[in-house]
């Protein structure tokens, strides 16, 4: 009783204090600068909500009514019988914070109904940190109120983080599209209208199937063609590359570790550019093969071939991040058990070892099938005529025809394939048990591949490791010559430009890239371990919790991951222009939209890795008196080290690299690496852009090095731990 006494008045404290002592409206400064202490008192913008109820804003009385109403709960009755009356109460605060704010805007109402029911009001601003922290305090008291009805065996840890999580996919997934689509169905005059998307639905550019008599495919069926071959290719690479670093005595395994990566941390376009310099109509190698064959070769490189190949080379590294973990999670005693009756290491392999990694394997394929759906910037390059349905979206919107109905049709075809892959994973993976890692330790060793498999394996490998270094070397050769592709002289003009210093008066950052610079390393630094922390809280939840709606919710956070960035980004500029909620032209907006449109590779890798932990690790800790939160932490989180690792390298590259949905949020104070570097690349500046391209590389290989020195390994070997525990001992003087 004392401890649902203390989470109830902490929560209505925390409600409180957004009401009494901080700035109910945004703050245009921004709230951390804490300039706006000094005009408090003079400027009534500035004030908490309480103070904002008498300037004739009566619609924000309700607020601290409810919260007075929660702590009349708190002083008269026991937990055991306020539990449901806390969850009304924080249920109508949340929807009355919900409906005011749509309601009321800068000018008055924002609809005209309620103008001529109410009369005119004055405006609002977006709202600030007061409201935020109130509206936190509201889903608290859900949280409090619902651990006392005893849902969720009473866990308030497991129940408040599930609110949380609900509440911010809610706000920064499915409000921006909710604003987006509503945008289809209005007229230029802002009236409702249907015309555009019936006109869009049955379209036959869409959903033609002229392939099939030697015409040519609406781009629905052309992307998911794409996106099939991408996955199934990327998920088989990727399998290979984990395979040979860990079931191989190949030797180079971490440089083999790091070739892998090299894609992934490179900005899209300059993949498609190196590939056109090479493989393109006028390419070195495309002359060659003519020149020594007299073969024609053509455009064949401008389309989805081409389109494929710089897929491969981007997303061949998240699969191969995904499958790394569950490929060493595989128990050694399983397969010794196999082999000892007397089953070959071939047929180990074919009947224990691959169907153990099942669920890697069909995370990385969802990942690679949604990121193919999802990608911009190779198919911009690369696309030719052919186009895909993200950058179909992306001329819907911004280019000449503006047909924002186009473009919501076009999504929502988009989702629809994410949808069927999604449940094509689930049915195939069904309810079936993958848990290798129990509390006991495991003294095997991991068996090494077949020769049958290790040979092939090891021949792709090579070819694409080749390939790969090929690509990177003529990446890093273009930074330093004068004009890629026409004069190969040699210069470092390009990186002084970038990056010059001056030390003659202290230190000044005279390079143009600079302010890019520092910009896009202090943002990708808190949204990286932001998206870990809520990509894996998550996966825990999913995995280990069993609560109502959790399949629904598991889909919602893929939805921000399959919709192209394009879209995300305009959705965002939409939804967070104007009040309720106004963050445009902040570097909060790109924060939070790195975290959840990157939190669904966190939460797939550690949806993979959690399914091979047994469920009597964590029930075992509970049983001994541990909570929740403390058997999450010395647990669940030093097992999954792999997925850690995954996801802080995965969202602190692809907040560097992002490019789509970017493009639309930077502002002239927050301007990231990668729209400089599309900028250089208009004004054909690509010497600086490729020297620019070629130190974010060198940086983020750095970055990366850091995560895996502060993440560390998983330890799963009884040998490892005796070994540590007998060098421990002869360090003991006699």
């Amino acid at each position: 009783m004392i401890r649902d006494d203390r989470r109830l008045d902490f929560m209505l404290l925390l409600g409180a204090a957004g009401l009494v002592v901080l700035p109910w409206y945004r703050i245009r400064g921004g709230f951390f600068g804490f300039g706006w202490l000094g005009d408090w008192l003079s400027d009534d913008r500035l004030w908490p909500g309480l103070a904002q109820l008498f300037p004739d804003r009566w619609w924000l009385w309700p607020i601290p009514l409810l919260l007075l109403a929660a702590l009349a709960l708190r002083l008269t009755l026991p937990p055991s019988r306020r539990g449901r009356g806390l969850v009304l109460i924080g249920a109508a605060g949340l929807g009355w914070m919900l409906v005011e704010g749509l309601s009321v805007g800068l000018r008055g109402w924002n609809w005209g109904l309620l103008e001529a029911t109410f009369g005119e009001v004055e405006g609002q601003q977006a709202y600030g940190a007061g409201a935020i922290v109130t509206a936190l305090a509201f889903a608290g008291l859900i949280a409090a109120g619902l651990a006392e009805r005893g849902a969720l065996k009473g866990d308030a840890f497991v129940i408040g983080a599930i609110g949380l999580l609900v509440l911010l996919v809610a706000t920064f997934v499915l409000y921006p599209i909710v604003s987006m689509f509503t945008g289809a169905f209005q007229d230029y005059d802002g009236s409702f209208t249907a015309e555009g998307v019936a006109k869009n639905i049955g379209d036959p550019n869409i959903w033609g199937l002229g392939c099939l008599t030697g015409g040519r495919c609406g781009v629905a069926w052309r992307t998911f063609t794409l996106a099939i071959c991408t996955a199934t290719g990327t998920t088989l690479l990727g399998l290979a590359f984990a395979l040979v670093a860990t079931r191989t005595r190949v030797p180079f395994k971490k440089g083999l570790r790091l070739l892998t990566v090299l894609p992934i941390i490179t900005p899209p376009f300059v993949i498609g550019l190196a590939l056109t310099l090479m493989l393109g109509r006028a390419g070195f190698v495309t002359t060659f093969i003519e020149d020594t064959t007299g073969w024609t070769l053509g455009r064949w490189l401008y389309g989805l071939p081409g389109i494929w190949i710089a897929q491969m080379l981007s997303f061949t590294p998240i699969a191969f991040l995904v499958l790394i973990g569950v490929v060493e999670g595989v128990s050694p005693s399983m397969e010794e058990a196999s082999q000892t009756m007397r089953a070959g290491r071939w047929r180990t392999f074919r009947k224990v070892s691959l169907p153990l990694m099942a669920p890697g394997l069909a995370n990385a394929f969802l990942i690679g099938f949604i990121e193919s759906m999802a990608d911009f910037g190779n198919p911009l390059v690369l696309g030719g005529s052919g186009g895909v349905l993200s950058t179909e979206i992306f001329f819907a919107v911004v280019g000449a025809q503006h047909d924002p109905a186009r473009a919501a049709v076009l999504a929502t075809v988009l989702l629809g394939f994410t949808l069927s892959a999604f449940l094509a994973q689930r049915l195939w993976l069904g309810r079936r048990n993958f848990a290798t890692v129990s509390g006991k330790g495991d003294g095997g060793r991991p068996a090494l591949l077949p020769r049958r498999v290790a040979w092939p394996v090891g021949v792709v490998v090579a070819l694409w490791a080749a390939f790969t270094l090929f690509v990177y070397g003529l990446i890093l050769f273009g930074g330093f010559v004068q004009t890629w592709g026409l004069d190969h002289s040699f210069t470092l003009e390009h990186y002084a430009r970038a990056f010059s210093v001056d030390l003659s008066d202290g230190i000044a950052w005279t390079g143009v890239a600079w302010k890019s610079f520092w910009t896009t390393m202090e943002i990708a630094l808190i949204a990286a371990p932001l998206t870990a922390a809520v990509g894996l809280l998550t996966a825990w939840l999913i995995v280990r919790q069993r609560f109502p709606g959790r399949g629904i919710f598991e889909f919602a956070l893929m939805m921000s991951f399959a919709i192209p960035g394009t879209v995300i980004g305009i959705s965002y500029v939409m939804a967070f222009n104007l009040p309720p909620i106004q963050m445009t032209g902040t570097a909060a907006i790109l924060i939070f939209c790195f975290v959840f449109r990157n939190m669904p590779v966190g939460v797939r890798g550690g949806v993979a890795a959690m399914s091979q932990l047994d469920p009597s690790l964590d029930e075992a800790s509970l049983t001994l008196g541990a909570s929740s939160p403390r058997t999450l932490r010395r647990v669940i989180l030093p097992l999954l080290r792999p997925a850690i690792l995954a996801a802080l390298v995965y969202s602190f590259v692809r907040a560097i690299t992002s490019i789509s949905a970017v493009i639309f949020l930077v502002s002239a104070k927050y301007n990231m690496a990668t729209a400089y570097i599309v900028g250089l690349v208009e004004n054909g500046e690509y010497g600086i852009a490729i020297a620019y391209s070629s130190v974010l590389i060198l940086v983020m290989i750095a970055v990366i090095g850091g995560f895996q020195l502060l993440v560390g390994d998983r330890q799963l070997r009884r040998r490892e731990a005796r070994a540590a525990a007998a060098r421990r001992t002869e360090e003991v003087p006699a």
